[in-house]
């Protein structure tokens, strides 16, 4: 969800402060969409945050997930910022000032943008800029160089996967299919790597690139490999890779959602990607990314000049 967010904010262009915030005591136990009708004072005084929320307020609130609609909204109604919120907020659009919602969330109304997928920050410049960085660890490697992206825990057994022992995570998850496959292809390079979108505990991982921890080769990959190999159970990892407009292969997981199941729908009939069946082959289509569209839409609303 930060990864939206800060994409946004980037791309927006104005100086942005990252807040993480949560409501504490006894309103923790009301629901987010029942919060909203509290006075935002109060509702301030039960909030949790690594930076203090005070004046001076921001010109701008960006805000993803259901549980920070309730605070958003706050923030709003005291300060008179523009609202802004990425996904399905579970309130009525109106009550902010822009929504951005990707296409599988059915969300619609006249202050919606509806969005491909996720927004996100991979882009040409950035792709360059990190492939320039690693391109001396990643060139001795043979073609095709397949890039394997392991997800999160957002579905009931979203850890499914197993890779062999030199490209392992240091707590491998479940046993499943994903590693088997990729090793079966012909002289492949794999490179597995951390997703930004990992929880701090699974993000531990050896590359065959030897890249040292905290040197994250994540949009190096990108740019390296020559297909991409993603688990369904991340929209913005999927999102991302389709960011390149190379091959993204999809690795089905067990669990299932009825809401990434349209999502990974309508990317196959986009052309974007397809299911991974343990063989390789290429296609093409337009890079996916309507985070300047969703930009352009804030900027134009806050009378800045439109961003280059």
């Amino acid at each position: 969800m930060e990864a939206q967010g800060i994409a946004i904010a980037e791309a927006v262009g104005l100086p942005f402060s990252l807040k993480r915030v949560r409501v504490k005591g006894v309103l923790r136990f009301l629901p987010a969409r029942l919060q909203i009708y509290l006075p935002p004072e109060r509702l301030l005084n039960f909030v949790t945050s690594n930076k203090p929320l005070v004046a001076p307020w921001p010109r701008l609130v960006i805000s993803i997930g259901r549980r920070s609609v309730p605070i958003a909204l706050a923030v709003k109604r005291v300060s008179g910022a523009f609202g802004f919120h990425i996904q399905n907020p579970k309130v009525p659009p109106q009550l902010f000032d822009l929504v951005a919602a990707p296409v599988h969330d059915n969300f619609d109304g006249p202050n919606v943008v509806t969005t491909f997928g996720a927004v996100h920050s991979v882009t040409g410049a950035r792709l360059a800029e990190a492939a320039r960085r690693f391109a001396p660890r990643v060139d001795p490697l043979p073609h095709p160089r397949i890039a394997v992206l392991l997800g999160g825990e957002s579905l009931p057994s979203a850890s499914g996967l197993s890779l062999p022992p030199r490209l392992a995570p240091s707590s491998p998850p479940s046993p499943g299919r994903t590693a088997a496959r990729c090793s079966s292809l012909p002289r492949a390079a794999r490179a597995p790597t951390r997703s930004p979108h990992l929880p701090p505990q699974s993000r531990t991982c050896r590359t065959s690139c030897g890249t040292a921890p905290g040197d994250n080769p994540y949009f190096a990959f990108l740019d390296l490999a020559d297909a991409i190999v993603a688990t369904e159970d991340s929209v913005n990892m999927v999102t991302e890779a389709a960011g390149t407009g190379k091959p993204v292969y999809v690795q089905a997981l067990k669990g299932s959602s009825r809401r990434l199941a349209r999502f990974h729908a309508l990317m196959q009939e986009r052309g974007a990607t397809r299911r991974f069946e343990g063989k390789l082959e290429s296609w093409a289509y337009a890079p996916i990314n309507d985070t300047q569209v969703v930009a352009s839409a804030i900027r134009r609303a806050l009378r800045l000049e439109t961003k280059a």
